[in-house]
């Protein structure tokens, strides 16, 4: 059960959101938060759009294709910023249509 101290949901939502996009890391900050709103650079633009929509379909071939210009961490960050970015925008999506019913 939580407890006065325990942190809210929107808290944590909001500080992983935070790290993910905002932390320290290998891609800036800027490029980040272009994945997350589905605005990658062309380079990236497929392997997003997958993660975004269809994430059970990336392939290690996916992320091979990469690997020549983009290292580990950074095909990580760009990962984690895409999948991020479809769950707030599929979240946001479900609260309107709540909101709406």
């Amino acid at each position: 059960m939580p407890t006065d101290t325990t942190p809210s949901l929107a808290a944590l939502q909001r500080a992983t959101r935070d790290a993910v996009l905002n932390g320290p890391g290998t891609l800036d900050q800027s490029l980040r938060q272009q994945i997350a709103a589905g605005q990658a650079p062309p380079d990236l633009a497929a392997l997003v759009r997958k993660v975004r929509d269809h994430a059970y379909r990336v392939s290690d071939a996916d992320v091979d294709a990469l690997r020549a210009k983009y290292s580990e961490d950074q095909l990580f960050e760009v990962i984690v910023a895409a999948a991020l970015g479809a769950a707030d925008h599929r979240l946001q999506r479900a609260m309107a249509a709540v909101e709406g019913a």
